[in-house]
């Protein structure tokens, strides 16, 4: 089995920084591209960030520049540094990765955590 756990949300004011944490682990042959999606309440889950296992990043569009995805392939970890928060940044932060559990099965599937909430107050 594959977990994927988050650490690193909470409260900060508006203009402050946090910094999110994801490890994945169990059965893991590939871990390839991994991500941080967020929803908030009433909203559809929407892309943040994500970083192939290569380190080529995609962000959305209107999160870039304050927001700042790494990984380490050694540590099965990936971290979103998010700065200048906004009251409209709070959601709960959901990690996700790509996996390839092992050489007898190479279909890629996508794990999701449970999720961290970060709430950016005004």
């Amino acid at each position: 089995q594959v977990q994927l756990v988050e650490s690193g949300g909470g409260l900060v004011q508006s203009g402050g920084s946090l910094r999110l944490s994801c490890a994945a682990s169990g059965t893991i042959f590939r871990l390839n591209a991994m991500g941080w999606y967020r929803q908030a309440p009433g909203n559809q889950r929407e892309l943040v960030a994500r970083i192939t296992r290569n380190g080529i990043t995609n962000y959305a569009d209107s999160l870039r520049g304050r927001f700042t995805i790494s990984r380490d392939n050694a540590k099965n970890t990936v971290d979103l540094q998010m700065n200048s928060l906004k009251p409209e940044d709070t959601a709960v932060y959901y990690c996700t990765a790509n996996i390839i559990l092992s050489t007898s099965d190479w279909n890629p599937y996508e794990y999701w955590g449970q999720g961290t909430q970060v709430t950016v107050s005004s």
